[in-house]
């Protein structure tokens, strides 16, 4: 090899791998509702945020640090934030969902009163994302499927998804409603029919369930896969700049109407 071809491997060799650096993560910090779940080839539950990289291009990194029973609370304390924070490069994403664990008031390790606690909690991701030169994205949680005997869904979340969008609103940051998505979603397929995107079997139904089954709050691959989307397509109709990252077959498809 002469001089000239060893500093064109050289030179071909840097630009790889300044474009790896370089290469955008959008990083994902929340509960089991977002999170990867074990086993997933037979494993009937599925976290939305699993699903993403299906649904972008390869230019962008899915770096999914959502865990199952984590409060915005213990996701701090258990050092997990840190983790993602230490991580974090200018021009990444963060798309931070909790709520649903923050809730538990009979469990001091992870109940946060909603308008103190998990406010700032949520008001520290911001900032220190924000320092490190990423761009935090604020997300309400996802509906549970809670339909009253008159057919009418009903909130379970209280006053948690008004304080994110209030802390957007404060701190200027883009929210995604994925409460009102949802609730549109499970409406859309009905009483009924809304137990597709969850996990309801009966006993024997499922090899990988020893019992019935019957869980209105987390996902089964079809809904994981409809609220992944519908994040994406939110994005992308706040224009966002990680619409550039969204499959033209993902903002395509029609999922829910904004309008009635």
């Amino acid at each position: 090899m002469n001089l000239k071809q060893l500093l064109f491997s050289f030179l071909f060799l840097w630009v790889t791998l300044v474009s790896a650096q370089q290469k955008t993560t959008l990083y994902l910090i929340g509960d089991s509702t977002m999170a990867d779940k074990k086993n997933p080839e037979v494993n009937p539950e599925h976290g939305w945020g699993q699903m993403l990289p299906d649904l972008v291009s390869d230019s962008l990194t899915i770096s999914n640090h959502a865990v199952n029973g984590r409060s915005s609370k213990s996701f701090i304390t258990e050092g997990r934030w840190q983790v993602v924070l230490d991580s974090l490069n200018t021009g990444d994403y963060l798309f931070v969902q909790f709520g649903h664990n923050d809730e538990k008031i009979l469990d001091s390790t992870r109940y946060t009163f909603p308008f103190t606690q998990y406010r700032y909690n949520l008001e520290r991701f911001v900032n220190e994302s924000r320092a490190k030169g990423a761009i935090p994205v604020l997300l309400s949680s996802i509906v549970r499927r809670s339909f009253n005997d008159a057919g009418v869904l009903v909130d379970t979340h209280g006053d948690y998804p008004l304080v994110v969008r209030l802390t957007a609103k404060d701190l200027n940051v883009p929210f995604l409603d994925l409460q009102f998505l949802t609730e549109r979603l499970e409406k859309g397929y009905g009483v009924e029919g809304s137990k597709q995107l969850h996990l309801h079997f009966a006993a024997g139904e499922n090899t990988y369930y020893k019992t019935e089954k019957h869980d209105d709050t987390h996902l089964s691959k079809l809904g994981a896969t409809l609220v992944a989307t519908l994040a994406l397509q939110e994005a992308a109709r706040q224009d966002l700049s990680l619409k550039t990252y969204i499959k033209d077959s993902v903002l395509s498809k029609e999922i829910v109407s904004l309008k009635d």
